[in-house]
């Protein structure tokens, strides 16, 4: 008897079809990797696996065959039927169509699953490491809650982070402590939907391990969505390839996998292209941070940083090295505590350390960014985000061709693009909703862009396609581009040079395949050496 039985489900958003008749079994204690690229339905059947409300099948049924304690209505995996509950009662076997179902068994069954979601540092931020963790233990002791909460975060290798507030932690910090949280709930299931996308390499290998020694090697039984090839060999017993809300194929995670990479485009070689003089200097730039948990903060500590007129250049490390610090630096959103920021705008240079409309005023409108925790505006729909809400205005039928030409030039088919025009960012997927930011910044056509994790939600179809776009972009509107990014492939693809950035400090810049072996290997080692 399978734990969980999806039959027949199909979902439909705004005469969308985003699931579309499937029918999957998942075994009590395996995991089951659901693969496929952005938009493909993996996020919404995470969600209807765990109850989130708006995400009721229209046809179908979640079954899952649970042991249930009638006294107290504690909710077990299926091989514990028979057995004594704690309270002193008996679990019996129960099928339960989880959508149907009686509201307390629902809520039952609700509290006994644990999910993680893309982009969701779900955190009390003022409070430290270890009392996140703690507000999640229940049914324990002072003593044994205390001693539970160090070994998940000695699991989730953030021993070294304990006392510290949750608000100062990088990102790759934030979901290593999320995941000790959603293990503390003790769960009978856990979801896991694309917790590793926006994380670097050494980062994301450290969330596997922990969900290995965590989750799998527990009997805990798992269903992962990625997009990410690696985290279905590493992490899953079995594979299901999801298209259009449709399995394509489905089996043995090496066998699934190969077939889906068959289906990746390789980038378009362009020719070298001829930059031109510097643009952006950045000399012994600061930026120095005090904090009462942790001292003195170098997020950025004496960089100095040049670019050349139409060139894409990378700034690649580990999270937590400064990266994002150093592209808002650029931006004018934060100041440096010293140094010098200049950037060129036609014959002169602008000191960016300058407030106001004679200092970085003057070069602001012909700069975009994109950053890491991006955001669209809710009320309005994919057309206004991409006309209306950064003050384009346009004649209604141009700005339409305008937001159906970028939106192709970041992944979006003709047709697809055309559908989604206007749709709201809730109806969209989190891989869409980050191409739909993207194109937010292209469509202003700056002079210089700066991405902060440009593709980090990407499939790595869609990744090809954006790498794309990029080049073309530099080559047809003479842009430069800044890009802050983890993922290698796209580092290698695009970049013409690569800077390692660590602590603060600029260790090397180089070639990009010369910068992503260095930061693949040494840093690999180092971090290992400064494991607690």
């Amino acid at each position: 008897m399978s734990f969980i039985e999806i039959k027949n489900i199909s979902k439909t958003f705004n005469e969308v079809k985003v699931l579309d008749n499937l029918n999957i079994k998942v075994e009590e204690g395996t995991i089951l990797g659901i693969l496929g690229k952005s938009g493909s339905g993996k996020s919404v059947l995470i969600n209807m696996l765990r109850g989130m409300k708006d995400y009721k099948p229209d046809n179908g049924q979640i079954i899952y065959n649970i042991a249930l304690c009638p006294e107290c209505l504690n909710v077990e995996p299926p091989s514990m039927n028979n057995k004594s509950c704690k309270c002193g009662g008996q679990f019996e076997k129960m099928e339960v169509d989880f959508w149907n179902a009686d509201r307390q068994i629902f809520a039952a069954i609700r509290r006994r699953i644990s999910i993680m979601l893309q982009r969701t540092f779900a955190l009390y931020e003022d409070d430290t490491v270890i009392d996140n963790v703690l507000k999640s233990i229940q049914g324990h002791d002072e003593e044994e809650s205390t001693y539970m909460a160090i070994d998940l975060l000695e699991l989730a290798q953030m021993t070294h982070r304990i006392t510290h507030i949750a608000r100062d932690l990088s990102g790759g910090e934030k979901q290593r402590v999320v995941l000790a949280r959603q293990l503390a709930k003790e769960p009978m299931i856990f979801l896991a939907d694309e917790p590793t996308g926006t994380l670097d390499p050494n980062t994301a290998e450290l969330i596997h391990q922990a969900l290995i020694e965590g989750v799998k090697s527990q009997g805990l039984t798992m269903v992962i969505t990625s997009h990410w090839p690696e985290v279905m060999k590493n992490l899953s017993d079995h594979v299901i390839w999801l298209d259009k809300g449709k399995i394509i194929e489905e089996g043995d995670p090496d066998t699934v996998v190969k077939s889906f990479m068959e289906h990746v485009p390789k980038p378009k070689i362009s020719e070298t292209f001829e930059t031109g003089g510097t643009i952006i200097k950045m000399d012994d730039v600061k930026k120095h941070y005090y904090s009462i948990e942790r001292g003195v903060i170098k997020a950025v500590d004496g960089i100095d940083l040049s670019v050349n007129e139409g060139e894409i250049y990378g700034v690649v490390g580990l999270s937590g090295a400064g990266k994002t610090t150093l592209s808002r630096i650029l931006y004018g959103l934060t100041d440096p505590s010293s140094g010098r920021i200049d950037v060129k705008l036609g014959d002169n240079w602008i000191d960016m350390t300058e407030k106001g409309i004679f200092g970085r005023g003057r070069i602001k409108p012909y700069l975009g960014i994109l950053h890491q925790e991006y955001s669209l505006y809710p009320h309005r729909n994919v057309l206004g985000n991409l006309t209306e809400a950064i003050s384009l205005e346009l004649p209604a039928e141009f700005a339409r061709m305008k937001a159906l030409y970028v939106l192709n030039a970041v992944g979006f088919d003709e047709n697809y693009a055309e559908s989604i025009l206007y749709k709201y960012h809730d109806e969209l997927s989190g891989g869409e909703r980050h191409r739909v930011a993207l194109a937010q910044v292209l469509i202003k056509e700056p002079k210089i862009v700066i991405l902060d994790e440009p593709t980090g939600t990407m499939d790595p179809i869609t990744r090809v396609q954006v790498t794309d776009s990029i080049r073309k972009a530099r080559e047809e509107l003479d842009q430069t581009f800044l890009i802050i990014s983890h993922d290698m492939d796209f580092v290698l693809d695009v970049c013409d040079r690569a800077s390692i950035m660590r602590g603060g400090k600029i260790l090397r810049t180089g070639l990009p395949s010369e910068v992503v072996e260095e930061l693949t290997v040494t840093e690999k080692d180092k971090m290992l050496k400064e494991k607690p």
